[in-house]
């Protein structure tokens, strides 16, 4: 898929990954609509791009059904819609026992059903402007439960599913569907785990890493994109052999909780 012209609605664009994409975007001559809930975070991004003048910020809640209504409309004012990327998402993370019942149901409202509704709802633009591309940022940790990170691993597995269901009802209408699965990646939202990184001794991607990565998926029109390295192929035991990755994942947790007890 082409950029140069493109327009490309971007979540969760105020930090870490959605402005690594929104920078890497641009560069590749696409217009970016920036979204996310704080003014002065988008505006930090705009001004990161190669060119201003691409960006155009939209501030909205894209849990809040009326603020996403607001952005279909500003959307329809330009005419177009050629990629969107569902991006927004949070973390949770902690022992089961510490969980949060109002954080878990937060949690699956950011990383899954605002994508669905977000998708619903611009359906008809990225209709009109096939070929067009849906692109839902998920995790390594849709692919492997991970301890710790349960609802987490919950909402991206979700995310996954949908992705795959959305890919095959909407080829035949000419709108694509990738789904990037990148590991950990050091944002904002990493500070707050910050010693369970260090416990399991998490390696953690730059966002400009990610979102090269994600952008040259979408080039090249990607059906998944995973990081290189060692996580593809656990990706790929996780679903041939499980038990693997069981023993594997269960033995690292032992380690890591004996190494949080310690301090």
């Amino acid at each position: 898929m082409r950029l140069d012209g493109r327009i490309a609605l971007v979540t969760g664009a105020g930090s870490g990954i959605g402005r690594a994409l929104s920078v890497e975007l641009v560069r590749h001559g696409a217009e970016v609509l920036l979204v996310g809930r704080r003014q002065a975070a988008l505006e930090e991004t705009r001004a990161a791009l190669p060119d201003p003048s691409r960006g155009t910020v939209l501030v909205a809640d894209v849990t809040d059904p009326a603020a996403i209504s607001r952005l279909v409309e500003r959307t329809g004012d330009l005419g177009q819609l050629d990629l969107l990327i569902n991006n927004a998402g949070t973390v949770l993370s902690g022992p089961l026992s510490g969980a949060d019942p109002d954080g878990r149901r937060r949690l699956i409202e950011i990383n899954l059903l605002a994508p669905m509704e977000l998708t619903v709802a611009f359906l008809p633009l990225l209709r009109l402007a096939k070929p067009s591309r849906i692109v839902n940022v998920g995790s390594v940790f849709g692919d492997i439960g991970f301890p710790y990170f349960s609802a987490y691993s919950a909402s991206k597995f979700g995310l996954r599913g949908w992705s795959e269901a959305l890919r095959r009802e909407l080829a035949p209408s000419g709108v694509a569907v990738t789904y990037a699965a990148p590991r950990g990646t050091r944002t904002p939202a990493s500070d707050g785990f910050a010693a369970l990184v260090d416990a399991f001794e998490m390696p953690l991607d730059p966002p400009e890493k990610v979102a090269r990565l994600i952008v040259g998926g979408i080039l090249r029109g990607a059906r998944d994109i995973y990081p290189p390295g060692p996580e593809r192929l656990f990706v790929l035991l996780q679903r041939l052999m499980p038990r693997l990755i069981d023993r594997a994942v269960i033995t690292q947790t032992a380690k890591a909780v004996a190494k949080l007890s310690a301090k």
